[in-house]
């Protein structure tokens, strides 16, 4: 019994050792750090604006019907392919077929009239040379007996009488001129009648043709919107039979962009899209368009930019959504922030972002005076402009911390129009002079993508505030123009304790006791 009280005694010993030996080895281990860091690191960076668009073919013309009528016969079908002026349909013609002939019989009766016509003009010219005959007969009669009167041979009434039958067959001539002058009139309308009546069959004529429905372009059919037997009717306006596209190995996706990001969208950006029937494949383009007719869905404002693509293998279909990424910018070998970093603030420090220009004394820290004092070195400002732009500051940050939505893309909107109001109250405050230094100002800060944010650093075991000039972003990392760090350096994303998966145990020793 003794024996065994001492293998008791010697066991508990042995584990009353073991336990503060783990004691001292765990107490003793390096306590966990406080927070995640992550490196600043250098390499290039790509902005791009992300949208969605439809694939449309870069010419499609819609056939329609210049005249009514049953379709008769269709000789295409979806996908295939046409020449210019092949005829793809026929409209029934029998009725057309009777107009040009009713048209061609009313020109054979209208030239038949002018023919009438002329040979009556030959008559009254007949006549008018058989007046003209009796007229001069009748003068010399009047002016023999003239002058037989005059040396007392003949009466004053047989003189009288011949001159009488002068002046009617001068009459007789000028009747039968102006007969002659009404049959050349007739025969001008009859002239203008048979043109008319030409003009009629030639639009009979054309209107028989236009039964033929043949194809404006080279391409393909990708729409068919009749069958045969089908009445078309184009009295108010043409209806669409076939649409065919010119050439579908020339593409174009119409995307709509936010007005947030219009501005930065130019004509000749490279871009790439993807469509869902080939997830893992990427294709590429170039912006040809942007269209400053704006779109307004539900208060939402966008604008089309258009991205013209090869599809050389013909394996894209009109009408497709494609995701595209238009490339806006890029910069190389530079600095880059993890955009986690300059989103972090210690528990504790308020969140102030900048507004359109930086807040007022009091609001932004070292940054916003930096900023200020930019701006009033600059322009210049008097003591009382100074406290204007300070009260406009103000009034444009607390507006932004008051925006309420969670939608980032629309608080971003309402914030760039919070900022554009608050440069426009600016340059009223500033003098001509000013103004113009100003809007230089403002157009540069455009051009660079240069603003302002903060990131921490640890310094002894506490978190550090370095005041950091940014620049362009691609959503993951941010240039980093001047703040003084360098590439390696460990800057702060977040809290430690953030990072812990919840129900992870904490780290130490563990028993079975």
């Amino acid at each position: 019994m003794t024996r065994r009280r001492y293998y008791v005694a010697g066991l508990l010993l042995l584990l009353a050792a073991g336990g503060a030996a783990g004691y001292a080895f765990w107490g003793s281990a390096k306590p966990e750090a406080a927070y995640r860091f992550a490196k600043i690191e250098s390499g290039g960076i790509t902005a791009a604006v992300s949208a969605t668009g439809t694939l449309n073919p870069v010419v499609s013309v819609q056939v329609g019907s210049q005249v009514s009528g049953q379709l008769k016969e269709i000789l295409v079908d979806y996908n295939s392919q046409v020449k210019k002026g092949q005829l793809i349909a026929r409209i029934d013609p029998e009725s057309f077929a009777l107009r040009v002939s009713q048209a061609m019989a009313d020109v054979e009766a209208a030239r038949a009239t002018v023919l009438t016509q002329r040979a009556n003009i030959a008559a009254l010219q007949a006549e008018v040379s058989r007046t003209k005959a009796g007229l001069a007969d009748a003068e010399r009669e009047y002016e023999r007996n003239k002058m037989l009167y005059e040396k007392n041979f003949v009466s004053a009434a047989a003189r009288d009488k011949s001159q009488t039958a002068f002046e009617i067959a001068r009459e007789q001539v000028n009747t039968s001129r102006a007969q002659v002058g009404v049959g050349e009139a007739q025969i001008r309308n009859g002239e203008a009648l048979v043109k008319q009546r030409e003009s009629q069959l030639a639009q009979a004529k054309v209107d028989l043709d236009r039964t033929l429905i043949r194809a404006p372009v080279n391409g393909i059919v990708v729409k068919k919107s009749v069958e045969p037997g089908q009445t078309v009717a184009a009295s108010l306006q043409s209806p669409e039979l076939f649409v065919i596209a010119q050439d579908l190995r020339e593409m174009q996706v119409e995307a709509s962009i936010d007005e947030a990001e219009i501005g930065r969208v130019q004509v000749g950006q490279s871009a790439s899209f993807t469509v869902d029937s080939f997830p893992g494949r990427t294709f590429r383009g170039t912006v040809s368009q942007v269209r400053k007719a704006a779109q307004v869905v539900q208060n939402v404002v966008t604008y089309i930019a258009v991205i013209g693509a090869s599809n050389a293998d013909l394996s894209l279909f009109p009408g497709m959504t494609a995701n595209v990424r238009i490339v806006v910018d890029t910069r190389e070998n530079v600095l880059k922030i993890p955009n986690a970093a300059l989103r972090y603030r210690p528990p504790g420090v308020a969140d102030t972002r900048q507004a359109a220009e930086p807040p007022a004394k009091g609001g932004g820290g070292q940054q916003a005076g930096q900023a200020r004092e930019r701006l009033t070195k600059e322009l210049n400002l008097s003591a009382e402009q100074q406290a204007k732009v300070e009260t406009i500051f103000n009034e444009t940050r607390d507006k932004i911390r008051a925006i309420a939505t969670e939608d980032q893309n629309e608080r971003r909107r309402l914030s760039e129009k919070l900022r554009a109001d608050s440069r426009t109250r600016i340059a009223e405050v500033l003098d001509p002079e000013q103004r113009s230094r100003y809007a230089e100002m403002n157009a540069s800060r455009a051009a660079g993508g240069v603003s302002g944010g903060r990131v921490w650093i640890q310094d002894q075991d506490k978190p550090k505030m370095v005041a950091v000039r940014t620049g362009l972003t691609d959503g993951s990392y941010t240039e980093l123009v001047s703040g003084g760090l360098a590439a390696g350096a460990q800057v702060i994303i977040g809290s430690a304790d953030s990072g812990k998966k919840q129900g992870q145990p904490a780290p130490g020793p563990r028993f079975g006791f």
